[in-house]
C-alpha cells in the first residue's frame, strides 16, 4: 500500500506541482486513498441504505438530529469567526492572496481550514439521517453530487492551495452553514416549527454565496499575485455548476410549486398553510416542506 501511496502522489506531484509541506502528518491529507473510500463508502451507502429500509419503520431519531444540527451550527460558527478575524487582523489581500506571504495567518487559516475539509465527512451524515428516516425524496442528484465532490475537492485544496486565497469560499459556506443548521435543529422541534419562516431564503443565500465566490475568485484571475491561476479557474468553474444545480433546484422547488398553489386556488381549491386538504395531509406540500438541499 505504502508503493501505491508513494506513486499515486508522485503522479499528482508531477502533474500538479509540489504539495504543501505545512500539512504533513496532519489526518487524511498525506494520501488521498483514504478520502476516496470513504466517499466510495458513502456512495454505497445512499445506494444500499434505502433498500435495507425500504421494508422497515423510519426511525424517528428526533433527538439526535437536534444535537447533530446544533453541533454542526456550533463548528459552523467557529469556522466563520476564526477565518474572518484571522483575514481581518492579519490583513489578508481581498482581490488577491498568495499562500506564502503571511506565515502566521497563513498557520491559523491552515488549521481552520482542515476542520472545513473534516467537517465535508461530517455532513455525509446529513444523507444517513435521510435514508434511516426514509425521506427518500430528498437523496437527490445536487445533495449527492455536492455532498461527495466537496469533500474530495477539499482533499486536494488542504494539500496543494490550504490557505491564502482558498480562504473565502469556505468563510462563506461556514456562514451559510450556520443559518442552515440551525434551521435543521430548530425544525427537528415540533414546538418551533411555526416559528420557522426562513427555509426558502437559504437556497437565495446560497445561491449568493457561489456568486460572491466566484466574482472574489475572478479578481485574483484580474490581478493576480501568485495564486495558481489553475485552481482559481477551477474554483469559477465548481461555482458555475452548482449556481446552475442550485438555480434549477430553487425553480423546481418554490416557483413551480407557488404556480401549482395559484392554479389550484382559481379551481376552487384552496391548500391551507399546513399541507391539509379537508383535514387530510398533502403529501405533494408535505414533501415540498421537508426538501432539503445542504
Amino acid at each position: 500500500m505504502e508503493t501505491f501511496n508513494h506513486k499515486l502522489n508522485t503522479y499528482l506531484e508531477s502533474w500538479m506541482g509540489p504539495r504543501d509541506q505545512r500539512v504533513q502528518g496532519w489526518l487524511l491529507l498525506d494520501n488521498y486513498p483514504p478520502t476516496f473510500a470513504l466517499t466510495v463508502m458513502y456512495l454505497l451507502i445512499v445506494w444500499m441504505g434505502p433498500k435495507y429500509m425500504k421494508h422497515r419503520q423510519p426511525y424517528s431519531s428526533r433527538g439526535l438530529l437536534v444535537l447533530y444540527n446544533l453541533g454542526l451550527t456550533l463548528l459552523s460558527f467557529y469556522m466563520f469567526y476564526e477565518l474572518v478575524t484571522a483575514v481581518w487582523h492579519g490583513g489578508y489581500n481581498f482581490y488577491c492572496q498568495d499562500t506564502h506571504s503571511a506565515q502566521e495567518v497563513d498557520n491559523k487559516i491552515i488549521k481552520v481550514l482542515w476542520w472545513y475539509y473534516f467537517s465535508k465527512l461530517i455532513e455525509f451524515t446529513d444523507t444517513f439521517f435521510f435514508i434511516l428516516r426514509k425521506n427518500n425524496h430528498q437523496i437527490t442528484f445536487l445533495h449527492i453530487y455536492h455532498h461527495a465532490s466537496m469533500l474530495n475537492i477539499w482533499w486536494f485544496v488542504m494539500n496543494w492551495v490550504p490557505c491564502g486565497h482558498s480562504y473565502f469560499g469556505a468563510s462563506l459556506n461556514s456562514f451559510v452553514h450556520v443559518v442552515m443548521y440551525s434551521y435543521y435543529g430548530l425544525s427537528a422541534i415540533p414546538a418551533m416549527r411555526p416559528y420557522l419562516w426562513w427555509k426558502k431564503y437559504i437556497t437565495k443565500l446560497q445561491l449568493i454565496q457561489f456568486f460572491l465566490t466566484m466574482s472574489q475568485t475572478m479578481c485574483a484571475v484580474i490581478w493576480p499575485c501568485g495564486f495558481p491561476k489553475g485552481w482559481l479557474y477551477f474554483q469559477i468553474s465548481y461555482m458555475v455548476v452548482l449556481i446552475v444545480l442550485f438555480s434549477n433546484f430553487y425553480i423546481q422547488t418554490y416557483k413551480k410549486h407557488s404556480g401549482s398553489l395559484k392554479k389550484e386556488h382559481q379551481n376552487g381549491s384552496l391548500l391551507s398553510t399546513n399541507g391539509h386538504v379537508n383535514g387530510t395531509p398533502s403529501t405533494k406540500t408535505t414533501e415540498h416542506n421537508k426538501l432539503r438541499v445542504d
